[in-house]
């Protein structure tokens, strides 16, 4: 289906991001790391999570959900840790601000975590934990989101897909780096599929009575009823036969890490609205995690073993009919290669609303 999209060059939509959301309140700062998580997820192949959540982001501005020109506050901090308030703002500014101190932290006591409250959906988990590569640390990112996800033998949505990111430096090897979904898949990828008007594979979602489907609007149509009934099936999937309340407990454990600990919102009390229905801010939050590797062990030593333990994986026998066994990052970066060079392919739908947005704001966007 890609040879239908249309490319577009990541600095083109970098700079409709910035100008866009300039035009929405935002500060130059805060919208330059917005626009460089955007792209990064669209660079790596997460479309569900690029610029396709422009047109999701000025709607929550509009109404009230997100805050602009935030300043976040430090509520608590130790050597190692701290809290942080988002402000109802933008999840990216905080959340770049939030793994940066935790990577300082790391550097000068061994490891570090920050967790964040009162924030909104921040982009992909892996761009904050990617930010630890560059110090030689491991980094860690989590985050509680919009419930799309039925528990485990239930039929109504209380979790979201509650995304756990690590990322581990290697050596000659690409750093490995693991981001993913607690759900059967992101509830962007059903966005997708409904876009390019695909059934979903069976055992990715349930209907209103906790059914599988295979029907992406009708999962979309349930996502956005009153009453969220049905949605996406923990990792592993409907019931116990193929592990599904594995996922549906790591999907609690964020919960506990991300709304719990920090004092967000949690479960189905995330994006509340007020009496008369009107939009509050999200109340999500987020954990920030970073070890520096030589507070463990030298890392030139850490790096030749992260090498061996990949070489190891991907120099396996393949099952039959397969060419080639990945670690975890290694299609995102190859898609990084790929999309600096070709241009982001970009949905017709998704073109078409960047192109409103563009003109809604009087802002130049060719492609």
């Amino acid at each position: 289906m890609e040879t239908e999209f249309t490319r577009v060059a990541q600095e083109q939509l970098r700079t409709l991001v910035i100008q866009v959301m300039q035009k929405l309140g935002e500060t130059e700062e805060n919208t330059h790391i917005i626009a460089d998580v955007l792209i990064a997820a669209d660079l790596r192949g997460i479309d569900s999570h690029g610029v396709a959540r422009l047109g999701m982001y000025e709607g929550f501005i509009r109404s009230g959900v997100i805050h602009t020109n935030v300043e976040p506050k430090l509520l608590t901090e130790t050597p190692t840790t701290a809290l942080i308030d988002a402000g109802g703002g933008m999840g990216q500014p905080v959340s770049y601000r939030a793994m940066n101190m935790a990577i300082d932290k790391a550097k000068t006591y061994g490891m570090g975590f920050v967790t964040v409250r009162n924030s909104n959906h921040y982009g992909i988990a892996g761009y904050y934990a990617m930010m630890a590569l560059a110090h030689n640390c491991i980094g860690l990112s989590m985050t509680n989101s919009r419930v799309f996800v039925v528990p485990t033998f239930g039929r109504d949505a209380m979790l979201g897909t509650n995304p756990i990111a690590v990322a581990a430096p290697a050596g000659k090897e690409k750093p490995f780096v693991l981001d993913m979904a607690t759900s059967t898949v992101p509830f962007g990828k059903i966005e997708v599929y409904n876009r390019l008007e695909k059934p979903i594979p069976e055992g990715w979602a349930s209907d209103e009575d906790g059914v599988p489907t295979t029907n992406a609007a009708k999962v979309i149509q349930n996502a956005n009823s009153p009453v969220t009934r049905g949605g996406l099936e923990p990792l592993g999937g409907n019931g116990e036969l193929l592990s599904g309340h594995k996922g549906y407990g790591l999907g609690l454990l964020v919960e506990v890490l991300c709304g719990v600990l920090p004092g967000a919102l949690y479960a189905n009390l995330v994006y509340p609205h007020t009496e008369d229905g009107k939009p509050l801010p999200a109340g999500l939050g987020h954990v920030f995690g970073a070890l520096r590797v030589d507070a463990f062990r030298p890392v030139e030593e850490f790096a030749a073993s992260m090498d061996d333990l990949q070489q190891r994986m991907k120099n396996s026998s393949k099952a039959a009919g397969q060419e080639r066994i990945y670690i975890h990052g290694e299609k995102e970066y190859e898609q990084i290669e790929r999309r600096s060079m070709e241009g982001i392919p970009l949905n017709p739908k998704v073109l078409a609303d960047l192109q409103k947005i563009a003109k809604r704001y009087h802002v130049e966007f060719r492609n």
